[in-house]
């Protein structure tokens, strides 16, 4: 049975869905190829094995969980919610734009197509390794708890069935980090911000508990490790590096608002009262 039968299906496995399915560009002229992530189904670290169990209810951590919540709750409908809110997209071509600010770089297929693709094929590797400790854990999310609103409430229904732990955006976002932050090195700083920014950001929108997000980090981590192993990923590495380049030597900057964004990142979550 496919994980998509066996869970009722969120934005992540949606945005996997539409991943798998879709087309992308390539370098040459009309040529187009199915997207598929570069390992097969099961080489990457296996959630189960790599995070701790899901937090008990009653425990410090959970404890821990539902005083970041709260304060996260505080920032419900300002800038800091509506970057969150597009944070939580991750379908394709909006999702590459997401680090175009901390690199300084458009990122698409006609400017960067072999970082735009390398991004669309690490989102199935990352996104699929975290479903056998969701499907495990079933951990309900803050919003079933709380029950308060969510950044996307048109996903509620798909999200109450679609376990909390680990958090397969923060997965994802993580790893899109530290591929970015090795691609551009002298960008590495804003890169890991941004990151950091992206995993909490799930905490914002009131569908993940930090420590979903932490889980989901470490997962990331561990794919992007055993990515290095394969040729393929290591290739269209190699050349994401000389595009950002070319891209931001031909004057190729962000189409984003980078001064909003910057404003909604300097309030961070987790001072508020």
């Amino acid at each position: 049975m496919t994980i998509m039968r066996m869970v009722g299906g969120g934005l992540l496995l949606a945005a996997l869905a539409a991943a798998a399915g879709g087309l992308v560009a390539q370098a040459q002229p009309g040529a187009s190829t199915p997207i598929v992530g570069y390992l097969p189904r099961g080489v990457a670290p296996s959630s189960v094995s790599l995070v701790p169990p899901a937090p008990a209810a009653g425990s410090a951590t959970q404890a821990r969980d539902a005083a970041a919540s709260k304060r996260a709750l505080t920032l419900m409908d300002g800038p800091r919610w509506a970057l969150a809110t597009e944070d939580a997209r991750l379908a394709f071509p909006a999702a590459a734009e997401t680090f175009s600010c901390a690199l300084d770089v458009k990122i698409g297929p006609e400017t960067t197509p072999r970082l735009y693709t390398l991004l669309r094929r690490t989102l199935m590797d990352v996104g699929y390794s975290t479903y056998p400790a969701k499907i495990k854990y079933m951990r309900a999310r803050p919003f079933m708890v709380n029950g308060r609103a969510i950044c996307t409430p048109a996903d509620e229904k798909g999200l109450r069935a679609d376990g909390s732990y680990p958090s397969g955006h923060a997965a994802v976002g993580w790893a899109w980090a530290l591929i970015l932050s090795e691609a551009s090195p002298e960008r590495q700083d804003a890169i890991l911000a941004r990151g950091r920014a992206f995993m909490h950001s799930r905490v914002v929108c009131n569908v993940h508990w930090q420590s979903d997000t932490e889980a989901g980090a470490t997962e990331g981590a561990a794919v992007v490790a055993r990515l290095h192993a394969d040729p393929a990923f290591r290739a269209d590495l190699d050349a994401a590096r000389g595009e950002i380049l070319a891209a931001r030597a031909a004057g190729q900057h962000p189409t984003r608002d980078c001064a909003a964004e910057a404003a909604a990142l300097a309030i961070d979550p987790a001072e508020q009262p």
